[in-house]
């Protein structure tokens, strides 16, 4: 063996990590349109979360001047009385009513929506789904305040008859027990949040739809599968986050959703065992028609109910980061 020759020879680079190409890009930044460029990112980023920081004090800080006045428990009272004297005022009825109006309008929503969105990507012409997508993405534009309009004069009386078939063959379950009267509960409030959040969840599952490798498909079906059974087996395990996600995303509209749901909702604090008689509430719905009568006493009350949904819709979202992080097949640059 030559040593002289080994020692002549040089040894293969390695390949730095992503993590040292992007500080030396970093560092590398020397052209003035660069460094701005980059400031105003990292200043753009800063800024964002001073102003989550800035809006989770302030509602903390009026939540504790009302919380530490309230007689009651504020997780477990039944009532919403900031002005009494004392005060007692809780958030059980809005937490259960914005849970279970959320929870409805998901089961309603996601099957709808990743059904219209496979039809799109994958069964439907060219020139029928360009059409579809582009009326999809018109819902998505519509202003609340236009679905609340809608849903009190077109959707509430249409639901009389679905109210009267479920109370016929469903009664006995409780659940959907009608004691007649206009329908105006959270089942009605779960299909209008339902109606708002398809196109968002359409839209976004339409695009991880599209982003699915085209050599999976080719690949499933020169084995012989079916067209159901190349999604049933590469689209749907691919897609699976993004859908997820995008499922989470109509989730946070549906959390803070407030003209809409106050047109539509005869609020009251009592909580139904059945979905169809009038009644509940949601943290939006409670803020939005209580704030411009309330004292200042009533004020703190509705702002520490904002910090709860705050507080959830900020795990919503961190929720759905985390699902998104898990998996990036969906994302085009691995297409």
């Amino acid at each position: 063996m030559d040593i002289s020759t080994t020692k002549d020879t040089p040894l293969p680079s390695t390949p730095p990590p992503p993590a040292a190409e992007e500080k030396r890009a970093a560092r590398g930044a020397t052209r003035p349109g660069d460094r701005i460029f980059l400031g105003l990112s990292r200043g753009s980023g800063i800024f964002l979360l001073a102003i989550m920081a800035a809006i989770a004090v302030f509602l903390s800080y009026r939540a504790v001047l009302a919380i530490s006045q309230d007689e009651g428990n504020f997780f477990t009272t039944f009532e919403w009385n900031p002005t009494g004297n004392p005060p007692v005022f809780g958030i059980a009825v809005l937490a259960f009513g914005t849970i279970v109006s959320s929870i409805i309008a998901m089961a309603i929503a996601v099957p709808v929506a990743v059904g219209i969105a496979l039809f799109i990507t994958h069964y439907a012409p060219r020139r029928l789904g360009g059409p579809i997508a582009y009326v999809i993405d018109l819902l998505a534009a519509v202003p609340s305040i236009v679905y609340g309009l809608w849903g009190a004069l077109v959707l509430v009386p249409q639901l009389d008859g679905l109210y009267g078939w479920l109370n016929d063959y469903l009664g006995w379950t409780g659940i959907f027990e009608w004691q007649g009267g206009a329908p105006r509960s959270m089942l009605t409030v779960g299909i209008l949040l339902a109606i708002m959040i398809l196109p968002i969840i359409t839209n976004v599952s339409r695009e991880v739809f599209r982003q699915v490798p085209q050599m999976h498909e080719e690949a499933a079906l020169a084995l012989g599968a079916t067209r159901w059974e190349v999604i049933r087996m590469a689209v749907l395990p691919f897609g699976r986050s993004g859908v997820i996600s995008a499922s989470m995303l109509g989730l946070g509209r549906a959390l803070g959703e407030t003209m809409a749901v106050a047109m539509v909702l005869s609020s009251s604090f009592e909580i139904n065992l059945s979905l169809l008689d009038p009644g509940g509430g949601t943290f939006a719905q409670n803020i939005a028609s209580k704030f411009s009568e309330a004292t200042e006493m009533g004020r703190d009350a509705l702002i520490a109910s904002g910090l709860v949904l705050f507080v959830i819709t900020l795990l919503v979202n961190g929720a759905a980061r985390l699902i998104i992080a898990r998996r990036k097949e969906f994302s085009g640059a691995n297409a």
